[in-house]
């Protein structure tokens, strides 16, 4: 009999539950915590650099990755909780200056009276 009601009940897996709704706090960790790499690309973004150049070679040799990968990174790492609390001044800057450029990315767009997809 209790096989019959296991197979009449839905089984439900843990990646089907809302978050936080096994009582631990394992998934919500990662999101909440900065990685030694998060940690020192935030280090390396308060630094200033002369040029791009500069700063995309400097990226290469203390990383070891592309500019390009360094960038879709700390895209990602400005938009984080943890790197707020971590340094909310340097990442406010890092999020208006974003929102600067994609501002003005949107005027050139709109400037020549068509988009671009």
């Amino acid at each position: 009999m209790s096989d019959g009601a296991a197979a009449s009940r839905p089984h439900r897996e843990p990646a089907d539950a809302p978050p936080g709704a096994s009582g631990t706090t394992e998934r919500s960790t990662p999101a909440d915590a900065l990685g030694d790499l998060d940690r020192r690309i935030l280090a390396f973004e308060s630094r200033s650099f002369a040029d791009p150049g500069a700063k995309a070679e400097a990226v290469r040799a203390e990383f070891g990755i592309s500019a390009a990968r360094y960038y879709r990174i700390l895209g990602g790492l400005i938009d984080s909780p943890a790197a707020l609390r971590h340094d909310p001044m340097l990442v406010k800057r890092l999020q208006r200056m974003r929102d600067a450029r994609a501002a003005a990315r949107s005027r050139r767009t709109l400037s020549l009276g068509r988009s671009i997809d």
